[in-house]
């Protein structure tokens, strides 16, 4: 099929890819003149693993351009993929969407399927449904499905050309046989429900998940009061296939593009309803109490920062993406500034985004030089780099070896056999 998609963003970009290698024609259309010519360059403006490889495996099938009108013309099915970020009353900002919405309005020529791949308030696609065919030109029809993303970044790939499931929302039966086809080369279950259901299901996943981190965090925080151990009280817990092991590790809380601003949406959403979601409303509250988590143990240890050195190991919200979005470093670091610390950082693809908002931190190339006469030692993010990281070389090279570890990354009986002075989080 001949498709276009709207955004070249984690979810845009990462669907028009891996559409493309499955044989399809993709046309992807950005206003960003500069992210397009990187694109055409052969680079993706994001970090994901596998992604630039792929790009370059299908390039006869993708097309970069920010040409609305050759774009939307004669597309057979059209995505749209830009994002929704939060707003301050934290609902989700539908702009960028409302505006490819009238994009695809002036330039489209013929009938042709809308799919609303962004994450979208329930009811939206119906919006958008009478918005864009109350404008469409005569004898033009929009017909607008939802068709929700459940790519997870550092793995978005993977898990777009091998997803869980395959969610599509209409009631229009000629919409949802070509949306079959267009995933026919896909293996996965294909679910067809109506439009506020696939809506919603991508909300109550996203929500369940988060759920299920602050939980475990709550859990992890009184086992360090009552004398037990989070690790294996999450390695018992998942073997129940009720309960399962993923989103059971402890750490310092959630963070990325999906899951914050996902249960403020849905908070804010109910709220507007005269409902409250007490579980979802809890989950965002102990979220926000587990980002300053660590810097809480470092009073244990030091009445206050001024003047320490402190290094920071890893900056992005988790390993294998450079996305800063909700990361706990983001939180931490200007605590850490105001309370007179001397930072010196290290990550391994995070450090050019970071330096763009912090110049003034000592950036460093490797894990050495960054705990080099460290007083203390902050680990926000579980890169393999940090995870095989040696216990004893935080002894050899800090000034005092003090290592907070926010991810549970480290192995702990090694850290007090080398004679560390560590604590992890419900350890």
């Amino acid at each position: 099929m001949k498709i276009t998609v709207a955004g070249t963003g984690y979810v845009g970009l990462v669907t028009a890819v891996c559409f493309s290698d499955k044989g399809h024609s993709v046309t992807c259309v950005d206003i960003d003149e500069n992210k397009i010519a990187l694109l055409n360059s052969g680079k993706s403006p994001i970090f994901e693993t596998g992604l630039e490889e792929l790009m370059a495996k299908n390039s006869e099938r993708l097309t970069f351009t920010t040409k609305r009108e050759a774009a939307y013309c004669d597309a057979d099915v059209i995505f749209i993929g830009v994002g929704t970020p939060e707003r301050l009353d934290s609902s989700a900002d539908l702009s960028f969407v409302y505006a490819v919405a009238d994009e695809i309005v002036a330039h489209a020529k013929r009938d042709t399927i809308v799919v609303v791949k962004s994450t979208v308030p329930i009811g939206t696609n119906a919006a958008i449904d009478e918005y864009m065919n109350s404008k469409a030109p005569d004898g033009v029809h929009f017909e607008i499905v939802s068709n929700p993303e459940f790519l997870a970044q550092g793995t978005a790939v993977r898990d777009t050309l091998y997803p869980s499931r395959i969610v599509i929302g209409s009631s229009n039966q000629s919409a949802c046989d070509t949306m079959l086809k267009l995933y026919e080369g896909f293996d996965a279950p294909k679910l067809v429900m109506g439009r506020e259901s696939a809506e919603m299901v991508k909300y109550a996943s996203n929500d369940f998940l988060a759920l299920k981190i602050s939980y475990i965090n709550e859990i992890a925080n009184l086992c360090e009061i009552v004398g037990a151990d989070i690790e294996s009280v999450s390695k018992g817990m998942g073997f129940d296939s009720r309960i399962g092991s993923s989103f059971l590790r402890a750490g310092i809380g959630y963070g990325g593009s999906c899951f914050p601003k996902d249960t403020k949406a849905l908070h804010w959403l109910a709220h507007i309803n005269n409902y409250e979601i007490k579980t979802v409303k809890a989950a965002i509250e102990v979220n926000e109490r587990q980002k300053l988590r660590l810097y809480e143990k470092s009073k244990n240890y030091y009445r206050s920062l001024q003047g320490l050195n402190v290094a920071v190991l890893g900056l992005t919200f988790k390993p294998g993406t450079d996305d800063l979005r909700e990361a706990p470093s983001l939180v931490n670091i200007p605590v850490f500034l105001e309370d007179g610390a001397n930072i010196r950082a290290w990550d391994p693809v995070g450090e050019a985004r970071f330096r763009q908002l912090y110049p003034q931190l000592d950036y460093c190339k490797t894990i050495d030089e960054a705990i080099e006469n460290a007083d203390i030692c902050f680990i926000f993010t579980e890169w393999e780099d940090i995870c095989a990281y040696p216990p004893e070389k935080f002894v050899k090279l800090m000034k005092k070896p003090v290592v907070l570890d926010g991810r549970n990354c480290l192995d702990k009986s090694a850290c007090n056999a080398d004679g560390l002075i560590y604590e992890g989080i419900g350890r």
